[in-house]
């Protein structure tokens, strides 16, 4: 067994209820997705732990569309345990992975989250890892084991131990209300990050997930601010005369490139947070806006009108000349950018319907991935797996996500309330 060194973060900021914020559900997943058990984790202590870890993982796995969790009542063994197991039965009921494991209370609301994952087919252990948590980061635990399980079996890295920020909106006293909110991606562990009577648009992770920079119109003008999610200190990067909008942190998260219009037109900047000098990247008499850096630093995707109606062009982070990317379809927008950079994800319009496209930047083809009429704000997982997007749903602003090759989907639902402008996190560890 390995020992993880399990890094927790303290969000000192304003907590909602301990159930899901956002309810997720699964409308489609792999035809044959994998079989897995997982077994219910052996607890020890002199109390029961506040999560049920393998009922996380459990979820976790389930909800990536790639896995097919079993239920107890399907296993050929029961009570089974690293020590008892019988691979062969397992192998032989058709059941490719078993994960066991424990929760053992070494101090009162410590602990220490040990698993196992066995290939039955090559009667063999994958992984086996040792967690340490406290009673506050157990479902990071069991969210950093669903990685390492993930992980293990399909060659990439999870993303079960991420979060997404978003903003959601609705009427409290009579009056319209903005509120910014981080949680897990599972929708648990939502917190409330700022909550402003004046719009508030564009939340952006920085690389390093300590702040998020996003757009105000508090003081009935655009601004750009850089909050750290940690001490809730806010800073005013912009707030230049016209549109200060769409920040985009760049990969050392030392400078941000925003839509700016001080000189009487949207164009592309970069704006230094140290000095917050901003050197202007794009001279075009269309509007240029929704700037994504490219993971190398080197260049920027964003959206102009300049052929007539919107697409992505592609430009240096020094300026200069813009070049061209989608060509398909009469609209295409809202740029975002895979790890690997080999994957832009935009908004892809025709005939009036708004759609999640993934274009190739190796081949420059363009794959539409979901079917709704306005799907908006894509935003890629931090290993490239799925897509987190807006859309609407039963007239409701909703949140969904889809896999980067649209065979998994699921939805994500706030209670009572609408939500929208999604943002996924890096990895957290």
């Amino acid at each position: 067994m390995r020992l993880i060194k399990f890094g927790i973060l303290i969000l000192l900021v304003t907590s909602l209820p301990v159930h899901a914020a956002l309810e997720i559900k699964i409308t489609q997943g792999v035809g044959n997705a994998m079989p897995i058990a997982i077994a219910p984790f052996v607890v020890t202590g002199s109390k029961k732990p506040p999560q049920v870890v393998d009922e996380i993982i459990k979820a976790d796995l389930k909800r990536s569309g790639r896995f097919k969790p079993l239920e107890k009542s399907e296993f050929p063994q029961r009570d089974v345990t690293a020590e008892n197991m019988r691979l062969r039965l397992w192998r032989e009921k058709g059941i490719d992975y078993l994960v066991v494991g424990s929760v053992h209370e070494e101090v009162p609301g410590f602990y220490k989250v040990k698993f196992q994952l066995f290939d039955s087919g090559g009667v063999k252990q994958l992984a086996g890892y040792t967690i340490p948590a406290d009673k506050s980061s157990l479902r990071m635990a069991a969210h950093q084991a669903s990685d390492l399980i993930y992980e293990a079996i399909l060659g990439i890295r999870g993303a079960f131990n991420t979060r997404v920020a978003y903003i959601t909106s609705g009427q409290r006293g009579g009056k319209k209300r903005y509120i910014m909110q981080i949680a897990d991606s599972d929708g648990y562990n939502a917190r409330t990050i700022l909550n402003s009577p004046k719009p508030l648009m564009s939340p952006a992770w920085s690389p390093d997930n300590k702040k998020i920079a996003f757009v105000s119109f508090e003081g009935n003008r655009s601004g750009v601010y850089v909050q750290d999610v940690l001490t809730g200190q806010r800073t005013k990067v912009s707030a230049r005369k016209g549109i200060n909008g769409a920040p985009a942190w760049s990969p050392d998260g030392r400078r941000l490139a925003v839509t700016l219009s001080n000189n009487g037109n949207p164009d592309i900047y970069v704006i230094d947070l140290g000095s917050k000098k901003a050197s202007r990247l794009t001279r075009n008499a269309a509007i240029d806006t929704e700037p994504v850096w490219m993971p190398d630093g080197q260049s920027i995707i964003f959206t102009s009108d300049r052929s007539g109606k919107p697409q992505l062009y592609k430009v240096s982070a020094a300026g200069g000349s813009a070049q061209r990317l989608t060509y398909e379809g009469d609209y295409n927008s809202a740029p975002t950018v895979s790890a690997d950079g080999k994957k832009v994800a935009m908004v892809s319009g025709e005939r009036g319907r708004f759609r999640i496209a993934v274009l190739d930047m190796g081949t420059g083809e363009t794959r539409v991935l979901t079917d709704g009429r306005l799907d908006e704000s894509p935003s890629f997982a931090p290993n490239g797996s799925m897509i987190i997007y807006a859309t609407k749903e039963g007239g409701r602003s909703v949140l969904a996500a889809v896999s980067e090759d649209g065979s998994v989907r699921q939805t994500l639902t706030l209670k009572g309330g609408e939500v929208q402008e999604p943002d996924w996190s890096g990895f957290l560890n």
